[in-house]
């Protein structure tokens, strides 16, 4: 897995465990596409992405999905470009 969030790419990022996948920071129509990418996405389990009870996964949570969203972004601009290139690469600012 390419990413620019992280080097531990086998541990999910939000409990610890052995990640079974990746998690796109930046999804939806294009965002996805996108974020891989750019190496926006970090390593997850699947009940932390979408298996899990509801308020523990990414998916499903809005307040999830949104700081996803923002985290995307912050490393974007941190490691990539500016917050206009992020706007017109990916459509719109998340922060």
């Amino acid at each position: 897995m390419k990413s620019i969030v992280t080097e531990y790419t086998e541990i999910c990022i939000f409990c610890g465990r052995k990640a079974e996948g990746e998690h796109h920071l930046i999804f939806g129509t294009a965002g996805r596409e996108l974020a891989e990418k750019d190496g926006l996405k970090v390593p997850i389990c699947n009940d932390c992405h979408n298996i899990g009870e509801v308020k523990c996964r990414i998916h499903d949570n809005p307040m999830a999905e949104k700081l996803s969203k923002m985290l995307g972004q912050a490393i974007y601009e941190a490691k990539i470009g500016t917050r206009e290139e992020f706007r017109m690469r990916y459509g719109k600012s998340y922060l």
